[in-house]
């Protein structure tokens, strides 16, 4: 970015040009960091880290989410470990509430403050990667020297949110690095790889809330999954952010159930589809675990007797 001047000299001299945070997302967080929140670039300070009482009623809080997305973080982990990452999990205060290193690695981001406890609110450390994903609700990419903080610029930090079942953001899911050779391209392909992990989570979080419930993927315009929770009358009892968006669906209309097929308009086209992707997704399960119905069922998060009825009701046969 700067040359033959300092990267805190470079941030300010973009925090006084007012309208480069009309142009860019980052000047605009860069410019919250110094303006609002009273922070400067030059700013030595380490993240702070809260108190054990404090850091175990954040883990309570979103307790049932760890649990749920505790294997798909470790197949994150196993996809990055090895470029030197570390795959952290925080709250919408910043404060990382789970974090997992090779051990080689976990004294250099000991040493950073990317450990479990340690706060990564944009309030506190400016632009990065956690703090700004959460302050603006979408996922972020802050390669080095486009943190706002000079004692940051040695990461890289590839940050998604994580969304309930409600449509509301609860979490950061983020993977950062500390080497050198990173380069912004590389930075950008596991800032996709976190970003689809996080949807991952939300998927199976909700899957996981209405276990007991058939979940019906509905078809979209976008290739985001829209997922219904079905109970055993068709009617709807639960759907996740995409559905809601796609169907203009409020809590106040899930609270009184209507049936599946009203929601779709009534449409035997629609229905059809629906089935037809009900049926795929369940054909892909058994694909994936060669007809093994019980590890299929453990990871569409429904129970083997649910899966059983399903495929029978489908006409699914496990060979």
């Amino acid at each position: 970015m700067a040359t033959n001047i300092t990267h805190a000299n470079y941030v300010r001299s973009i925090v006084e040009k007012k309208q480069s945070a009309v142009r860019s997302g980052l000047a605009a967080s860069w410019r919250r960091s110094m303006l609002h929140y009273g922070l400067t670039p030059e700013q030595q300070r380490r993240a702070d880290l809260v108190s054990e009482q404090t850091l175990r009623h954040a883990r309570e809080k979103l307790d049932f989410l760890l649990h749920v997305a505790q294997p798909t973080l470790q197949k994150l982990f196993t996809t990055v470990d090895r470029s030197g990452c570390v795959v952290v999990m925080s709250d919408m205060d910043g404060v990382i509430i789970a974090s997992q290193t090779q051990d080689g690695d976990k004294m250099v981001f000991d040493q950073c403050g990317l450990t479990t406890g340690a706060v990564w609110s944009e309030s506190q450390q400016g632009t990065n990667g956690i703090g700004t994903c959460a302050a603006e609700q979408r996922p972020i990419v802050i390669h080095k020297d486009q943190h706002f903080k000079s004692q940051n610029t040695a990461m890289s930090c590839m940050g998604a949110p994580v969304f309930d079942n409600e449509g509301n953001m609860i979490a950061v899911l983020d993977v950062s690095s500390c080497r050198s050779d990173l380069t912004s391209g590389f930075a950008n392909v596991f800032g996709k790889v976190v970003a689809d992990t996080a949807h991952k989570i939300e998927q199976d979080y909700f899957r996981a809330t209405y276990r007991d419930a058939r979940i019906v993927m509905a078809p979209t315009q976008d290739l985001n999954a829209a997922l219904f929770a079905v109970d055993q009358d068709e009617l709807v009892i639960g759907a996740n952010r995409h559905a809601r968006k796609a169907f203009g669906l409020t809590n106040d209309k899930i609270a009184d159930p209507r049936p599946l097929s009203d929601l779709m308009g009534n449409s035997d086209q629609q229905v059809a589809s629906l089935k037809s992707a009900e049926k795929s997704e369940l054909r892909r399960a058994l694909a994936r675990t060669k007809g093994n119905v019980s590890l299929a069922a453990k990871q569409l998060g429904i129970s083997r007797a649910t899966m059983y009825r399903r495929m029978q009701r489908l006409d699914i046969s496990a060979n």
